[in-house]
């Protein structure tokens, strides 16, 4: 179970540290990928941009 917790605290700071540049890339900006406001907040869901790169991920994962 700790294994997992530590993959997963990993695997979001990877996310934080590269979210910039993958903004810079369009990636967050694609069809698919919703920002709407509501309740004062504004919502962000990125569904093009996490098929994207799950697709890049699992084919990285295969190739090792």
């Amino acid at each position: 179970m700790i294994r997992w917790v530590i993959v997963i605290f990993l695997a979001l700071m990877l996310i934080s540290w590269f979210t910039p540049f993958l903004n810079k890339l369009g990636f967050g900006r694609l069809p698919g990928d919703f920002r709407f406001r509501l309740f004062g907040r504004e919502w962000f869901i990125p569904l093009t941009t996490t098929l994207i790169l799950s697709g890049v991920a699992s084919l990285i994962a295969r190739l090792l």
